[in-house]
């Protein structure tokens, strides 16, 4: 019904943050190694965003073939009688909670894998 909203969620958090902090750092006033340092870190946070908004993205258009959203207000189908919003929102709880969950434990191994393969290559510092 509206799982996909929960990854959406924390994909425009993860942009907010990422824009708010990131941003701090001029690259004019850092020195050449702190500015690589916070181009990979962005460059990592990038697939963050992109797994979480093409997650939902994918995820949107799978419910709405399935006719469970709607371009005209309440936009989701399981607002439109009350006895279907807590179920809605359990789902959003359960799956949904769990969907961004997994998805952001995918990131964290695939940055964890990419660390260890550049340590092992010797392109970071031991």
């Amino acid at each position: 019904m509206a799982c996909f909203t929960v990854p959406l969620a924390e994909a425009i958090v993860v942009s907010a943050v990422k824009a708010v902090t990131l941003k701090r750092h001029a690259a004019d006033t850092l020195s050449e190694a702190k500015n690589a340092k916070i181009e990979d870190l962005r460059e990592k946070i990038g697939w963050l965003q992109n797994m979480l908004y093409g997650g939902s993205f994918l995820l949107a258009i799978e419910h709405y073939y399935h006719g469970e959203i709607s371009f005209v207000p309440p936009f989701l189908t399981a607002m439109k009688t009350p006895e279907e919003v807590p179920l809605m929102l359990h789902e959003m709880a359960t799956v949904g909670v769990g969907m961004a969950l997994l998805t952001t434990a995918v990131w964290g191994a695939i940055v964890g894998i990419n660390h260890a393969l550049k340590k092992r290559r010797g392109l970071l510092a031991a």
